[in-house]
């Protein structure tokens, strides 16, 4: 099932194993997606720093820095990423722990690629959803600050006028 996507969303996909990696990322394109691989968490969080992803598919078994470890780090540097867990060694301990720790959803391997393509437009509609958001809480907060401004400037002009 393929729908028609938005080019410029972004995903990083993290996994040490490359092979699936790039499967991944061949597939996410092919959906209309500009994707980006990282081979382990370090170069992963370095990738996520520098560029502008609005999804991240996070393996949780990674050599050096884990999963868990990038999935924290990610969370550091932007608390609104939207993360998608993957991993073969899945527990239901771990995916609470990871859901707990800001992951949008745990999916273990082999990865249903269907599947996967409805949890990321969930996700992206997500991170969709948090930006409007922070436009519309920008927006309340300007008008909060304005009206009083408004008032104090009409009463002011109220006294000028009357004088």
């Amino acid at each position: 099932m393929v729908l028609k996507t938005d080019k410029t969303v972004r995903i990083l996909v993290i996994d040490d194993d490359q092979q699936l990696a790039n499967m991944l990322v061949e597939f996410l394109v092919k959906l209309g997606y500009q994707a980006t691989a990282a081979y382990g968490g370090r170069e992963g969080l370095t990738q996520f720093e520098q560029g502008d992803f609005q999804l991240v598919i996070l393996d949780l078994k990674l050599p050096g820095m884990d999963g868990m470890e990038v999935l924290e780090a990610i969370k550091a540097v932007d608390s609104r990423a939207v993360v998608l867990i993957i991993t073969g060694y899945g527990t239901i301990e771990s995916s609470i722990i990871a859901v707990k720790k800001g992951a949008y959803d745990f999916i273990p391997k082999p990865i249903n690629l269907e599947a996967l393509e409805l949890i990321i437009r969930r996700a992206l509609e997500k991170h969709t959803l948090f930006k409007q958001l922070g436009i519309f809480r920008g927006l309340t907060l300007a008008l909060i600050i304005s009206v009083p401004v408004w008032l104090i400037l009409g009463i002011i002009l109220a006294k000028i006028l009357l004088k």
